[in-house]
């Protein structure tokens, strides 16, 4: 159990650091998110960049990890859509906002480093591929579920999210590092250092930022909410993916743990942001603080059970 706490520990304490500076007006929301958009906008799609462009095309370009990802968490997204919807009667953009917070994993800023720990750079084509799900299907899922449920163009809100992908740096990234693995593009040395020094910021400065975004949350009245998106999202999601590894062609030992690693993560963090737009954002921070706080019990479960080799593979 030491040698999980050892992966755990440093992610959540810098979590807490985060948390700290904003409580003590160290540093301010505002400033946070400063830092937050550098992350985003350059070290990011470095990371991206790097993780892909140094691989052969054939360790990048995997459809058994792409397939089990998104099975996995259209799965659980649909799960908690019918629930909230049908069986809760919430309203369908609720419901879309409580589906993405049950499968929409926070993988650049805690999945990735936790995961870069257990599998080494093989997290970093882990993260890439699973941003193609995230901004390829799972959020343009959100609109068209959310905006067709307020009597709008869901299909007009995905169109435009698609869109908006050509001008987004991370996708950019990725799509520049398949093509430099696809072309076997030798990257000079100095631009390859530039390039890992600006995404070796990732983790530190993205696990500061989502700490101080916690400050000023509460859970108050929320709690029936809270509980039931963040044992989706924390138990419910890296099982499903699990199973869905099942239906898929063989998969990279690395990638497999990596999966189920980035699929126990908490939501992402601009969850509320997503939810600003159908007046939930109070509910949805709400959710995002219960379900950061209690990750770090069930992710040392999940890492327990991923290095313990008690866990059946296909």
């Amino acid at each position: 159990m030491l040698h999980i706490l050892a992966i755990t520990a440093p992610i959540y304490l810098l979590i807490g650091l985060g948390f700290l500076i904003v409580r003590r007006g160290l540093f301010s929301k505002s400033e946070l998110r400063v830092m937050g958009r550098f992350v985003l906008q350059i070290a990011l799609p470095a990371l991206l960049f790097r993780a892909l462009a140094t691989r052969p095309i054939a360790e990048v370009l995997n459809p058994g990890y792409l397939g089990a990802v998104a099975l996995g968490s259209v799965a659980v997204f649909a799960a908690m859509f019918a629930l909230s919807r049908g069986l809760r009667g919430k309203s369908a953009p609720e419901a879309a906002i409580h589906g993405t917070g049950a499968s929409f994993s926070n993988t650049a800023y805690i999945g990735y480093p936790i995961a870069f720990q257990l599998v080494g750079p093989a997290a970093g084509v882990a993260l890439a591929l699973n941003m193609l799900v995230e901004n390829l299907i799972m959020l343009p899922l959100l609109l068209a579920l959310a905006e067709g449920g307020q009597g709008h163009s869901g299909w007009a809100a995905v169109r435009k999210s698609l869109a908006g992908l050509a001008r987004n740096p991370m996708i950019l990234a990725i799509l520049a590092g398949f093509a430099a693995s696809m072309l076997q593009l030798p990257i000079p040395a100095p631009l390859l250092r530039t390039v890992d020094l600006a995404a070796n910021a990732v983790a530190a400065i993205g696990l500061v930022v989502i700490g101080g975004s916690l400050v000023g949350l509460s859970t108050q009245g929320l709690m029936r909410d809270v509980s039931v998106v963040a044992a989706a999202k924390l138990l419910i999601h890296p099982l499903a993916v699990w199973g869905a590894l099942w239906l898929m062609p063989p998969v990279d030992p690395a990638l497999r743990v990596a999966a189920v690693t980035m699929a126990a993560m908490p939501m992402l963090g601009i969850y509320p942001i997503l939810a600003q737009k159908y007046g939930l954002e109070g509910p949805a921070a709400a959710v995002m603080l219960g379900t950061t706080v209690a990750s770090f019990f069930s992710i040392t479960a999940v890492l327990a059970l991923l290095t313990s080799g008690a866990l059946p593979w296909p």
